[in-house]
């Protein structure tokens, strides 16, 4: 890996970074750096952009850092990473691949044809704000930058358009809002009123809901695939690791977690949207991305047997 990694910073998470270059190395050229004219600096740039989002806390040693680069979407980063540096052939890729994709997933969140004009309008201004267009012109800091290979692309890219949907939908109602006032008695005029929503208000409710549903899709597991998770995300036990202890071989290992995981998002998402207050598919696309994003979910903490205080999986956390 090139000597970016060495860099003047003192930082303990560049400092492992180094430590790991043949595996950073290995991980470049198992990628599709190459097709994208992605350089191994560049790569290696949008690993340690994806590690310092993850670890901002701080906590983390050799292996938590190896363990987490090898559950990334590598070659979904390196097209995104790509996009981001402008390059060419990657784009060409992005637009070809996903461009159906963004126009059928709008269609659903806006609950119109892909075809639409409200579809259209959504998945192509998304395009704009990856390629990093203002005004037609291309000078803004591509969107690209926040995606980090924790989920697929496709799954950040749905879950962007929804937030986009949702944000436009609440515009529209504060702008009604504003419209209906009389000028004479509202406390300042409309023309001086700037729409700010740039964070979702309720991201923390979303992440307070997603975890009660998590919390009770675990306890409806059986014995055998809740240790299968505890050594996997609790404990960062490699598969072949997880098979030794428990007497399986690697590759069963990997398909009880592909289908436990499968298990545990529908049971996460029927819960939200059979809850009291029941979330649209939009809303629970966001619940999986914020939690995705931010790694808000202790596994340590949720195997840790310590369940009694929390909310039975038909309860609500209070927000």
């Amino acid at each position: 890996m090139p000597d970016q990694l060495a860099s003047s910073s003192d930082s303990p998470l560049l400092a492992l970074f180094r430590e790991l270059a043949p595996r950073l190395d290995a991980l470049f050229e198992d990628s599709s750096c190459s097709l994208w004219r992605l350089t191994r600096s560049q790569f290696a740039s949008a690993l340690q952009r994806s590690a310092s989002k993850r670890f901002a806390n701080g906590a983390f040693d050799r292996r938590s850092l190896q363990g987490y680069l090898e559950t990334l979407h590598i070659d979904d980063l390196a097209l995104a990473s790509a996009c981001m540096e402008g390059s060419e052939p990657a784009w060409e890729s992005f637009v070809a691949t996903y461009r159906g994709y963004l126009r059928a997933c709008s269609g659903v969140i806006t609950k119109n044809s892909r075809s639409g004009a409200d579809a259209q309008e959504l998945a192509d201004s998304l395009f704009a704000e990856l390629f990093g267009l203002r005004d037609g012109k291309r000078g803004q800091a591509s969107l690209f930058r926040y995606f980090h290979g924790r989920s697929s692309l496709k799954t950040w890219l749905r879950a962007i358009l929804a937030q986009r949907h949702i944000d436009h939908t609440r515009q529209g109602r504060r702008w009604k809002s504003i419209d209906s006032q009389d000028p004479e008695q509202s406390k300042s005029p409309p023309s001086q009123v700037v729409p700010t929503p740039s964070l979702d208000p309720h991201r923390q409710v979303y992440l307070s809901r997603f975890r009660v549903a998590l919390t009770g899709a675990l306890r409806a597991l059986d014995t055998q695939e809740r240790t299968r998770l505890e050594l996997y995300y609790a404990q960062g036990k490699t598969l072949a690791e997880i098979g030794r202890q428990l007497g399986e071989h690697e590759s069963s290992v990997s398909r009880h977690l592909e289908r436990t995981r499968k298990f545990l998002r529908a049971e996460v998402e029927q819960h939200l949207r059979e809850a009291s207050s029941p979330m649209s598919d939009a809303q629970i696309s966001l619940c999986f991305q914020y939690a995705s994003e931010d790694s808000p979910i202790d596994f340590r903490e949720l195997f840790s047997g310590k369940t009694s205080s929390k909310p039975s999986f038909g309860q609500e956390e209070s927000s």
